[in-house]
């Protein structure tokens, strides 16, 4: 295991670095250091490690998403209104709907196939997106029209609707109905994940006012308590719909309304872990690739992700309708909105795993996406942020 770890962030660095140099997004490096370490090229990554591969993922999600909490400010985004609850599901909709048209005839799937499929793919990753858009904050660049905001709150909740759409279809594909139980479980999900979340950052906030704690121990703490909001979400699925990891960033949120000067030193702890954190989230993501999955699908796939991320950006401007941002603004976000990863990698072999006819498809439409739109996402939006914000 020690080995692994050694050439996960050694590996994993040194490949990021490289690509940087090259004016390419570093996580990109990362994701090949993690195909070429992995099961399905060398195979130099302990079995220890790939075990616990998706467990280690979501740490990392945790922290990134602690901090964008720490980084949130609430008052922005009230005044961002409507659309801020628009691109928490109207882009994923519009993605969904555009593969359930185009990938019947582009891969000979049926229309449930294609459904779920596009619930694999529709969701986009907030572990790409969040730490850019704080990078925009901290330089000021489309604050003032809560830009940075309204995307890092969207790509976190459009998980949570993703998801829960995608247990839907594998049901009905398995022989089952669509319960409208499912579907209640979508804003049950974001309102307790929101309530939780704001109560423990207020009984947090708190508590530190009232005991001398170091940063370094709140950091503890703090990170303690999300891994129990993550783990409530997994005990308590079939019972009632929560999102742990928007209580973790609602966390975050409460704290910085409560103690700002604080949610600074935290936010400032928080992004140092995720130096660490950056690397072996990619490398273990690129370790879940199966490379020859992607070369066997051919032009086709390819094809149809770059045609339902035309279908994704129309929802983005869909939502930015009668807003105050103007044209290059409203190209930017619909960048933003580009990159999947996490997500892609954690439920794309779910079909498969259940006997799924369309289960090798699946896989490999997850694999092509992650592979295509998450360094396309990234480039894009390290490389037009100063000119269009």
């Amino acid at each position: 295991m020690l080995l692994s770890l050694a050439l996960v962030f050694l590996c994993g660095m040194t490949l990021g670095k490289l690509f940087e140099m090259l004016k390419l997004p570093r996580l990109l490096g990362m994701i090949i250091t993690g195909i070429i370490l992995g099961p399905y090229a060398l195979n130099l990554l302990d079995r220890s490690i790939l075990n616990i591969s998706a467990e280690l993922r979501q740490i990392a999600l945790i922290i990134i998403l602690t901090r964008a909490g720490l980084n949130l400010d609430v008052e922005d985004l009230k005044k961002a209104g409507r659309p801020a609850i628009l691109m928490c599901f109207v882009p994923a909709c519009f993605e969904i709907a555009g593969m359930v048209l185009l990938a019947p005839s582009f891969l000979g799937v049926t229309r449930l196939e294609a459904a779920i499929m596009g619930t694999v793919i529709a969701a986009v990753s907030p572990a790409v997106v969040v730490p850019r858009m704080l990078k925009l904050i901290e330089k000021g660049y489309g604050t003032e029209k809560s830009i940075p905001q309204i995307i890092m709150a969207g790509a976190s909740v459009d998980d949570v609707f993703v998801i829960v759409l995608f247990a839907a279809f594998t049901g009905l594909a398995e022989g089952g109905a669509i319960s409208a139980l499912s579907f209640v479980s979508i804003p049950t999900s974001i309102l307790s994940g929101l309530a939780v979340g704001v109560l423990t950052g207020i009984l947090m906030s708190a508590f530190f006012t009232k005991f001398h704690i170091r940063d370094s121990g709140k950091v503890i703490l703090i990170l303690s308590v999300s891994f129990l909001l993550v783990t409530a979400e997994h005990n308590m699925k079939g019972i009632m719909g929560f999102s742990g990891l928007l209580a973790v960033m609602a966390l975050g949120a409460s704290i910085r309304l409560r103690k700002y000067d604080l949610s600074m030193r935290l936010s400032e702890k928080f992004s140092k872990l995720w130096v660490g954190a950056e690397v072996w989230l990619f490398v273990l993501v690129g370790a879940t690739v199966n490379i020859t999955y992607a070369l066997n699908a051919g032009l086709m796939a390819i094809a149809l992700i770059f045609c339902v991320l035309v279908f994704r950006m129309l929802g983005v401007f869909t939502c930015l309708i009668r807003t105050r941002l103007n044209k290059k603004e409203r190209i930017f976000t619909a960048f933003a909105y580009i990159p999947k990863a996490t997500v892609q990698a954690a439920i794309g072999g779910i079909p498969l795993a259940m006997g799924l006819a369309c289960g090798d498809i699946v896989l490999t439409a997850a694999v092509l996406s992650i592979l295509v739109t998450a360094p396309l996402g990234a480039a894009l939006v390290d490389a037009t942020y100063k000119k269009l914000l």
